[in-house]
């Protein structure tokens, strides 16, 4: 190999950040790559980047090379080609093109904002550009997909490397980058079909390969990419948008056998190397599809297994199968270990478990039993699962029949002070709302809410009266816990069994709302307000919660020194000789035959 072309390292020091050597070495390499003569100032130009230390140079540093790497792609540098010169120098090539990438996948976690998102940019658009190539060099033209540079782009943004330039700070701790994330979000991740599942197959292969204690942050870094999925294809029509050009070529028709063509791909992005086991896990995720599904469907026809890689992009089923696949790897993560991120990261997948992962399910009922285990965690988690548990019984047929008998469970005096208290009425408000639930059931509900109150907060009994009230009005069959009066002249026993854990069979209907009237002299006028409700005829219509959920005591007390007084309360005092009995010695004598009071003396003026 040649020597260096840059300068000796005496002058390298003066000329190391110098537009002027960029801009030479960038037209030295461009001319090699047309003229088919020597690249040895690539490897100078990379050295260079690699070497800066200061963000402007090495956004110029990072560009150049990028405009080198677009040409010597383009000009088939890298496309396989006979003879051991031309392997010799395409391996040279591409141990220069894999350093490039790597600093660009460290520049991801760089502090400097700008740099962060060129360095993105990059890396997709030599995505475009090496897939393209690929497509070339494939037999029959054979659109292609280059997973060897598309892993390196994952492992910039669920591993997080740190940034390799000089003097850049670690700001980030291995997190993905929030403007790094939004920006693979919106440009990529929820816009391009063909990055999307190319995304989810290669998470659920890092899932496997690597362990949470040596990458502590993958599991959330992927779940902050995860949650921010709000559009999710639902008919074959809506797979139209591909980074990738050629992959928007309609694909051949499946056939039943691999002998025939069926799986046509480089090694590079073979499912057996990249997972080392038979591709079958696909067959697991099929369903005969109906005859409404087929009559509608204009994508790919045929069972997910039996696809190759152009197939399942422009299949909704296959979509529908690396998305499972990809959920049902990363859910077991977070209950593998009971800490209090992971505790963090099972609400914050259970908050969107109902509308953004369990409608584009293959069966939704395979989560069933992880969401079971999640109800035992108590709290904000178990309340969001019983929310996913309650969806898969109304919109999937699961059977659950311990699912109110948990929902009672959640009624205790701590889930009336805690922060989650407006949430848990919001969901028990729609988990209660159905007309053929046994009275016995809900009254129990409403008597254990009743009982709460007593020692809830002001703000928390502003939100259960209008709630047992709506209650009362949906099922008038629990009319009869107000009008539930007993003989004056015996002894009253609250037939209610607060210690049973099944609602059924608390005996709450034969009770009675004693604990609400009680709150008509409660200190908050508020709270003696809404009691008195209960004394009128139930004429009037349902409270909207929502207009009761967010109280608390500052908004009770700035409530109350808002409030216009009508009327000014009267003020009555009786003057006495001796307004302090509790005096004695010469104060006393002198409150009693001085003639003064001590009302007196503070009204008395000049």
């Amino acid at each position: 190999m040649p020597a260096s072309s840059l300068p000796p390292p005496a002058k390298r020091r003066k000329t190391k950040g110098d537009t002027g050597c960029l801009k030479n070495l960038e037209l030295d390499v461009t001319a090699a790559a047309l003229g088919n003569t020597s690249l040895n100032p690539l490897s100078d130009l990379v050295n260079l980047a690699l070497e800066a230390s200061d963000a402007k140079e090495m956004s110029k540093a990072i560009y150049s090379l990028y405009r080198v790497f677009v040409v010597i792609i383009s000009n088939d540098k890298l496309a396989p080609g006979s003879g051991d010169a031309a392997k010799v120098v395409r391996k040279w090539i591409w141990e220069r093109l894999e350093s490039y990438v790597e600093l660009l996948v460290g520049l991801l976690q760089d502090e400097e904002g700008a740099l962060r998102k060129s360095a993105l940019d990059i890396l997709f658009s030599l995505l475009r550009h090496l897939s393209t190539s690929l497509t070339k060099s494939s037999p029959h033209n054979q659109p292609q997909f280059h997973f060897s540079h598309f892993k390196y782009i994952m492992q910039g943004l669920l591993n997080c490397p740190r940034s390799p330039r000089v003097g850049s700070n670690a700001l980030f701790e291995g997190e993905t980058a929030p403007d790094v994330r939004e920006h693979f979000v919106g440009t990529w991740f929820t816009v391009h079909d063909d990055i999307r599942w190319c995304f989810l197959r290669e998470a659920t292969f890092m899932l496997s390969k690597y362990s949470a204690v040596d990458h502590p942050n993958l599991l959330g870094n992927l779940l902050s990419i995860m949650e921010k999925l709000a559009t999710f294809p639902t008919e074959p029509s809506e797979l139209n948008a591909w980074w990738i050009e050629e992959l928007k070529k309609k694909p051949s028709k499946p056939r039943t056998s691999k002998a025939d063509g069926d799986y046509v791909q480089d090694e590079e992005m073979s499912d057996l190397e990249d997972q080392g086991e038979e591709d079958d896990w696909r067959k697991f995720f099929d369903e005969e599809p109906n005859a409404k599904d087929m009559k509608k469907s204009v994508g790919v026809k045929g069972r997910t297994h039996q696809l190759n890689f152009h197939q399942s992009l422009h299949s909704l089923q296959a979509h529908r199968a690396v998305f499972t696949r990809t959920w049902l790897s990363f859910l077991p993560y977070l209950s593998s270990v009971s800490t209090s991120a992971n505790r963090a990261f099972t609400a914050r997948a259970l908050n969107i478990m109902h509308r953004g992962v369990l409608p584009h399910l293959t069966r939704p009922i395979l989560v069933m039993d992880w969401i079971s285990a999640c109800v035992d965690f108590g709290g904000t988690v178990g309340l969001l699962a019983l929310n996913a548990l309650f969806i898969l019984m109304k919109n999937y047929n699961l059977d659950y029949p311990l699912f109110y008998t948990r929902l009672y469970a959640f009624l205790d005096r701590d889930v009336l002070h805690l922060k989650h208290r407006a949430r848990f009425f919001r969901l028990t408000e729609v988990f209660l709302s159905s007309t053929h639930l046994p009275a016995s059931l809900l009254a129990s509900f409403v008597k254990r809410l009743s009982r709460l109150s007593l020692t809830a907060p002001p703000a928390a009994i502003i939100m259960i009266i209008p709630f047992i009230y709506n209650l009362l009005k949906r099922h008038p069959a629990l009319m009869v816990m107000i009008h539930n009066a007993h003989d004056a002249n015996d002894s009253f026993v609250d037939p209610f069994q607060s210690d049973e854990v099944n609602p059924n069979i608390t005996n709450a209907i034969d009770s009675s709302l004693w604990e609400l009237y009680s709150h008509k002299h409660h200190y908050e006028s508020a709270v003696s307000t809404l009691a008195r409700i209960f004394e009128e005829a139930f004429t009037k219509p349902g409270y909207t919660l929502e207009d009761f959920l967010d109280h608390t005591y500052g908004t009770l007390i700035e409530a109350e020194l808002k409030r216009k007084i009508k009327k000014e309360p009267a003020l009555a005092m009786e003057l006495v000789k001796n307004p302090f009995p509790f005096a004695s010695g010469k104060a006393a004598e002198d409150a009693t035959h001085g003639g003064l009071d001590a009302v007196s003396e503070l009204w008395a003026f000049g």
